[in-house]
């Protein structure tokens, strides 16, 4: 998820935008954002797993499966820089984010009502290009609300009631799943669609104030501009270092809880299906529970501390996986998954927000980090299982371990700190009273 340009800067003229630090949001908006963030984690949770469960129960093949899932990847990865670019220049976020819910749900209908390959492929690649721009324009959104000084406590507030829809929408349709039919998922997901436009419209329009550098940059510039703002974004270098260890973080962890679930499922088939589930739920408790706690204490304490914190519990679950193939500990373990979402689901945006903040093009800037992140998790899996095949889990553990290693040393040698603490205030000179 990412920002908008809503940044007080200086403009390509030289004027300063107005001022977005101040908080302006009434109750009403900044409840309805709780209740949008949550309903649209429960529409997402329908297309996780449960889309190649159902597309099994219908009978497809192993390989339509995997080519629908590994299209609708690449147009996740690929679709993250122009859907920067488009999010920076709409005028009306609300909008913009009710036309991608209406279309993931649409997607979700699609799916339920006519499983063949061609509608279920166009409906997997208008899920995935809805996708990248709904998280854009969620957190745009969320900066507009509530400025810059309150972003970090916002960001870990959307997150912890991310996580909650997330597991209870988990729950809920795997009993679906399990007790009316597979299809039964897409029906739920599309219908949650309208209560997250409810929620949507819930938050006040002439409270999301899109205030953009220089004006409209996609009219001012022209819009073949986006390779030139990616090259001005190459140029500052601390997005250039946090994005180099982000990739490093998810080259490391993306192939993990994979690797672990083979792991359990080799040490107790029967169970593994559960085990699996409670790997996935304990990060996601874990998450609602500090997303809140890192979001306050990002602004009290900087973001350097908490990322380092963040990074310093990949390396550890890694070398403990490497140790144990026991299934409580591995599922005990994932604990420390949980950290490291919580402090990364607050900090990646959070912190791309600060090193942008001159240049603008925050929604550029987190297109751009996040297709560099998925590439390097995708890389993740194929070496981890390589490595895996070849050499045993230990030997693929130690070596994502160590690049996760590298990674919380780049933070700590070479990240710079981004909160931008105001200077404290100058003692007013003494003045002398002559006699």
């Amino acid at each position: 998820m990412t920002v908008s340009d809503l940044s007080a800067t200086q403009t390509a003229s030289g004027a300063r935008p107005p001022d977005v630090s101040t908080p302006n949001a009434s109750r009403q908006s900044r409840n309805g954002l709780d209740w949008f963030v949550f309903f649209i984690a429960d529409i997402q949770t329908g297309f996780g797993p449960f889309v190649a469960v159902y597309l099994t129960a219908q009978k497809w093949t192993q390989t339509d499966i995997g080519l629908v899932l590994t299209v609708a990847g690449l147009v996740s990865l690929l679709g993250q820089i122009p859907a920067g670019a488009v999010v920076d220049a709409v005028k009306n976020l609300r909008a913009a984010a009710a036309i991608a819910v209406l279309a993931i749900g649409g997607s979700a209908f699609a799916m339920a009502i006519w499983p063949v390959f061609p509608l279920v492929m166009l409906s997997r690649v208008v899920h995935a290009g809805a996708s990248c721009v709904l998280g854009l324009a969620l957190a745009s959104i969320s900066l507009s609300l509530v400025g810059r000084r309150e972003i970090s406590g916002r960001l870990g507030r959307n997150a912890s009631f991310a996580s909650i829809g997330t597991g209870l929408a988990a729950a809920g349709m795997g009993l679906c799943g399990t007790y009316l039919s597979p299809r039964s998922v897409f029906f739920v997901s599309g219908a949650l669609v309208l209560p997250a436009l409810i929620a949507l419209f819930r938050i006040k329009s002439d409270e999301i104030k899109v205030v953009r550098e220089g004006g409209d940059p996609a009219v001012k510039r022209g819009r073949g501009a986006i390779l030139t703002d990616l090259r001005d974004l190459a140029r500052i270098r601390p997005l250039v270092i946090f994005s180099a260890c982000i990739v490093m973080f998810h080259l490391a962890n993306a192939a993990m809880l994979p690797l672990a679930a083979s792991m359990l499922t080799l040490r107790s088939s029967s169970a593994a299906t559960a085990l699996v589930a409670a790997a996935i739920v304990v990060p996601q408790v874990i998450v609602a529970i500090l997303s809140p706690i890192v979001g306050l204490k990002a602004q009290k304490w900087g973001r350097k501390p908490l990322l380092l914190i963040g990074f310093a519990a990949l390396p550890l679950r890694g070398l403990i996986f490497s140790l144990t193939s026991d299934p409580r500990i591995l599922v005990a373990v994932q604990a420390l998954d949980g950290v490291s979402a919580a402090a990364l689901g607050v900090l990646v945006p959070l912190t791309i927000a600060d090193v942008t903040a001159k240049a603008g093009r925050f929604n550029l800037a987190q297109g751009a980090v996040g297709c560099a992140v998925g590439i390097g998790a995708a890389i993740s899996t194929t070496i981890a299982g390589s490595l895996s095949d070849h050499f045993g889990s230990h030997l693929a553990f130690v070596t994502m371990a160590t690049v996760a290693g590298f990674g919380f040393l780049a933070v700590w040698l070479f990240m710079p700190e981004t909160l931008d603490r105001p200077a404290p205030a100058s003692p007013e000179p003494i003045r002398s009273v002559s006699p």
